[in-house]
């Protein structure tokens, strides 16, 4: 049996063909959902904030008060977490318990380094409490919140028109919500905070094991196991 060859005009025909297709298919599809990955076209960004609380000292306090200190304590602990920058402290010029006032805050900051906070990450300055005699102690730092997208609803797709075969424009913004919800520190989206370095002593020591031989696997123990008890069997 003879094969006739195909003539390159046919070929040229047939690639027009697809190509008038694949553009009629496509032509109500933004062009952006040809570009990268379904997660691109919504973006997961961060906006500066502020959390600041008062530290109440009255004229006949003779100490921190209890609720005071748990209150520190709580606050301390969130800029432990998720604050960036320097902790301000910042107290009146004028107070009707100075002594008090001087104290509580060198105790504050005996609190913070017990909390892991370093005594230059705590900026502290003094404001015009314009005469107030109880005016309050202000502890204050900057922190990073999370923006999600705003998604469309699904209410402007038209979830039956599957011409082009491609993902919808909804698909991705649900996923970036839930990025905005359970990241831990949303500072990291804008890359502030720097990589710790690695620990190089555990990695010479897998190296050594892996080299002798050995398993690299961290050693478990029996309550650690992840076998499924036969206690209902």
């Amino acid at each position: 049996m003879r094969i006739r060859p195909i003539s390159t005009a046919t070929i040229a025909l047939a690639g027009l063909a697809l190509a008038g297709c694949a553009s009629d298919g496509n032509s109500h599809v933004s062009p952006s959902q040809f570009q990268g990955s379904t997660l691109d076209r919504y973006e997961l960004t961060a906006r500066q904030t502020s959390e600041m609380i008062e530290v109440s000292i009255l004229p006949g306090d003779s100490q921190l008060r209890r609720e005071e200190i748990y209150k520190i304590e709580a606050f301390l602990a969130d800029y432990k977490s998720v604050g960036h920058g320097p902790l301000m402290l910042s107290i009146p010029s004028e107070h009707a318990n100075e002594q008090l006032m001087i104290s509580a805050a060198a105790d504050i900051r005996d609190m913070g380094w017990h909390a892991g906070i370093e005594y230059d990450q705590i900026d502290g300055s003094a404001y015009d409490a314009g005469g107030r005699g109880n005016a309050p102690i202000l502890l204050a730092f900057k922190r990073y919140t999370a923006v999600r997208p705003d998604c469309p609803t699904w209410a402007s797709v038209d979830a039956m028109d599957a011409v082009s075969n491609n993902d919808g424009p909804v698909l991705g913004c649900a996923v970036r919500t839930n990025m905005a919800a359970i990241i831990a520190d949303p500072a990291d989206l804008m890359g502030v905070r720097a990589l710790e370095d690695g620990d190089t002593e555990r990695v010479a020591q897998q190296l050594q094991r892996w080299r002798l031989g050995e398993t690299t696997n961290a050693a478990r123990g029996e309550a650690e196991s992840g076998a499924v008890s036969s206690a209902v069997n």
